[in-house]
């Protein structure tokens, strides 16, 4: 397993559409597990494959509940998302330090290809539905800042332009913090 590095808002492929997957091989479980390594390193809890720079369509979320526990997201679709809503403040890995609120369904029927390849369904409900929700939102090229009302998000964007004043490029070295001493 490896932490990859993160992308960060700016960079295209957070904009792009991302592949299906074809064929669930050696290098789609790697990246499986890069994902799972990446989003722990980095103390969120999805990631999608967009975030790391690689247009597929492969996500993890893992809110540390289990019953679904950990999810791994090949190829996922939305059938079905209840019409009660809730809103709530979302982040990005992707965009460190902003915020937004957002107003999701409280409930989704997902479907999806696992790590081997097979194929699952699951009803996820509040945060975990949120986390998974957001994920797909990245395959789709959509960040939590498109759900916002333009004035916020201008405002947001604003904020985060000033953050990364100075700063080039649009990647960021994620470094996992070193086990504590027993």
């Amino acid at each position: 397993m490896a932490v990859r590095l993160l992308h960060l808002l700016g960079s295209p492929v957070l904009r792009q559409r991302a592949a299906r997957v074809d064929r669930v091989d050696a290098d789609v479980r790697q990246l499986v597990d890069d994902l799972f390594e990446t989003m722990r390193a980095a103390k969120g809890v999805g990631l999608a494959a967009n975030q790391v720079g690689i247009a597929q369509r492969v996500a993890v979320v893992d809110i540390g509940e289990e019953d679904p526990g950990p999810l791994v997201l090949i190829n996922p679709m939305i059938v079905h998302g209840s019409e009660d809503t809730e809103a709530a403040e979302e982040g990005c890995l992707s965009i460190p330090e902003i915020f937004g609120e957002v107003t999701r369904p409280k409930r989704v029927v997902i479907e999806a290809l696992d790590r081997e390849g097979q194929p699952w369904r699951a009803e996820v409900a509040g945060y975990k539905a949120r986390a998974v929700q957001h994920e797909i939102d990245h395959l789709d090229g959509v960040l939590f800042l498109d759900h916002l009302s333009a004035v916020k998000r201008s405002l947001l964007v604003a904020k985060w332009k000033k953050a990364r004043k100075g700063k080039t490029g649009y990647v960021k070295e994620v470094t996992p913090e070193p086990a504590g001493e027993l």
